[in-house]
C-alpha cells in the first residue's frame, strides 16, 4: 500500500498531480453514478483507500492507480491530466 505524505515534505508538482488525480477519479466515478464503495470493489481496493485518493491524503502507486483507471475503464493517463 501506498505511504501517507508529509505535508512539509512533498513538492508542489507532487501536490499538483495528487490534486489532479483526486478530482478526476471523483469526477468520473461520479459521471458513472458509481459510490466510493462500488468502485473500490471493482478495483479491489479499500473503499476507505479511495476515499483517501479523493481526498488528497495517499501518495497513490501506479498499480493502483492502474486498478483505478482500469475499474473506471479509463487509460492510467487521464487520470492524471488536467480537466479542461
Amino acid at each position: 500500500m501506498a505511504k501517507r505524505t508529509n505535508n512539509s515534505q512533498q513538492s508542489s508538482g507532487e501536490d499538483e498531480l495528487r490534486s489532479i488525480l483526486a478530482q478526476n477519479v471523483r469526477r468520473i466515478r461520479r459521471e458513472q453514478s458509481l459510490s466510493q464503495e462500488d468502485l473500490a470493489f471493482r478495483c479491489d481496493l479499500d473503499r476507505t483507500y479511495i476515499s483517501a485518493v479523493e481526498r488528497r491524503i495517499w501518495n497513490v502507486s501506479l498499480g493502483n492507480i492502474g486498478k483505478i483507471a482500469a475499474a473506471l475503464e479509463v487509460e492510467p493517463w487521464q487520470l492524471l491530466v488536467p480537466e479542461q
